[in-house]
């Protein structure tokens, strides 16, 4: 272990009460099995909620593993016991759902899924060409 100076401990110390003061931290969650996504509410009165269906860890959970949600440190974790899954709460309501190669296919493949007139038109132009090119063998 590191030699820690006292200096070191203020610093640490400085650290936690600031993000106490100025990061968004729960005091309650709950899941909504009906609409399919947890509540957060935070010591600042807002209440977070965001679909299960957009987080990495929590995708494809059953209801009843999604609902004994837990508050740990503080309130800046949220944490399923059955799962064994934490969020921090911070970075959830940042809009990040996972890790940043998880984030970056989840958000294309989304992407890819959507539909617009200009899509649309852009199919049917291209299909009227005969389609994508067959991928050549090699």
């Amino acid at each position: 272990m590191a030699n820690l100076t006292d200096a070191d401990f203020e610093r640490a110390e400085a650290l936690g009460r600031t993000l106490i003061e100025t990061e968004p931290r729960a005091v309650a969650a709950r899941y909504e099995p009906s609409l399919g996504r947890v509540a957060v509410d935070l010591v600042n009165g807002c209440t977070y909620v965001f679909p299960v269906s957009l987080v990495q860890d929590l995708q494809g959970a059953a209801p009843e593993d999604l609902e004994g949600i837990e508050i740990d440190g503080l309130g800046f974790n949220l944490h399923w016991p059955l799962l064994d899954v934490d969020l921090y709460v911070p970075t959830l309501i940042a809009g990040i759902f996972g890790t940043r190669d998880w984030m970056t296919r989840e958000l294309a493949r989304r992407a890819g899924q959507s539909r617009s007139p200009a899509k649309t038109a852009a199919s049917r132009a291209n299909g009227a060409k005969g389609g994508r090119p067959r991928k050549a063998a090699g």
